[in-house]
């Protein structure tokens, strides 16, 4: 799977365990309604985000991950992880553009807020 956005956050290395070291990478989705994503990069993939600077336009390759959970008082949890294994950059840093605050309508007329706010809440 792919996932692509903003790089948002770029987070430290991570020494887990003696054996396991981590780092995450959010990036932020370009979408009608954006998501912040946390992706997980393991063992010999924390480098791939070390030149990647907040802002920079990203496609990164996943695996989705879950497991099960039995906690002392006898009750079943789930996670989920989403890890990283490779990135593209696709664009460099910059300001992402302004959404426009409008609508067009099927007759091609484009509405603004400030113009056309009949919604009564």
């Amino acid at each position: 799977m792919e996932i692509t956005g903003r790089v948002k956050v770029v987070g430290p290395q991570q020494q887990v365990s003696a054996s396991f070291v981590k780092r995450e990478l959010v990036i932020t989705t370009e979408e009608q309604y954006p998501q912040s994503i946390m992706i997980e990069f393991v063992q010999d993939k924390v480098d791939l985000i070390d030149k990647l600077q907040p802002g920079d336009l990203v496609t990164v390759s996943i695996n989705l991950g879950g497991r099960e959970w039995v906690n002392p008082q006898g009750e079943t949890k789930y996670f989920n992880s989403i890890k990283g294994w490779r990135v593209q950059k696709t664009g460099s840093a910059q300001a992402p553009e302004p959404a426009a605050s409008g609508y067009t309508s099927t007759t091609g007329q484009t509405y603004t807020e400030e113009e056309h706010d009949d919604m009564p809440f």
